[in-house]
């Protein structure tokens, strides 16, 4: 996905209005199985299947240490999730999938990848302190593309873990040298490129609250 400057920054504008927003709507993630398998119901047969693997996926990590969690989890949807271009799976050029969204259709771009590890690995048990989504520029046959991964952080300042659908292996952020951060933020808070923390300029609501809205519905 490719993003100019300019829709770079109304995004980051908006993000922020939008981790005011989240702290009213969600608290800790807890998953509500019976809620996530109602809304997978409605999606039909293959997404009640999903969610299924996913629950059990779920309890399975829950067990497991962090890394094994993270190494569990970014297998898991790299596996059953397909790369496709927004455009293509939504007829928008841009659209922030739900987990269930993304395994009803079984494809999603960059964001759908990080948003369904994000809340997945929070319902297993990894705080949400330690997880942050990650706009960066990624050098990808030479060119230098707009794009999302997940970052977790064993510490506060520690070098984070890199989840990204581009490679399959979970990777330090200093084996990473293609990825270049631009901005993250989590249901917590935004962070700036250096990781210094950013004020709440903004007064517009964002695709990150809609995210955050249909992942409570759906049980999250």
């Amino acid at each position: 996905m490719a993003f100019s400057q300019r829709s770079s920054f109304r995004l980051l504008r908006t993000l922020a209005f939008a981790l005011a927003l989240a702290s009213a709507c969600m608290g800790a993630p807890a998953l509500d199985s019976a809620r996530f398998l109602e809304s997978a119901e409605k999606r039909g047969p293959h997404t009640v299947a999903e969610a299924r693997a996913v629950l059990k996926l779920i309890e399975r990590a829950s067990t497991q240490d962090e890394l094994v969690r993270l190494i569990l989890v970014n297998d898991f949807f790299d596996q059953h999730i397909r790369y496709a271009e927004d455009i293509d799976v939504w007829g928008v050029l841009d659209y922030w999938a739900s987990p269930l969204e993304a395994l009803q259709k079984g494809a999603g771009d960059c964001e759908d990848y990080a948003i369904a590890k994000y809340f997945t690995l929070a319902s297993a048990g990894v705080p949400i302190a330690k997880l942050r989504m990650v706009y960066v520029r990624a050098m990808v046959d030479g060119k230098s593309l707009a794009h999302m991964v997940l970052a977790y952080y064993a510490q506060p300042g520690a070098e984070p873990l890199i989840l990204d659908n581009l490679i399959t292996e979970v990777k330090p952020a200093s084996q990473r040298p293609d990825l270049t951060p631009q901005f993250s933020f989590n249901s917590e808070g935004l962070w700036n490129g250096q990781g210094a923390p950013w004020g709440n300029p903004a007064s517009r609501i964002s695709q990150w609250r809609d995210v955050l809205m249909k992942v409570k519905d759906e049980g999250f």
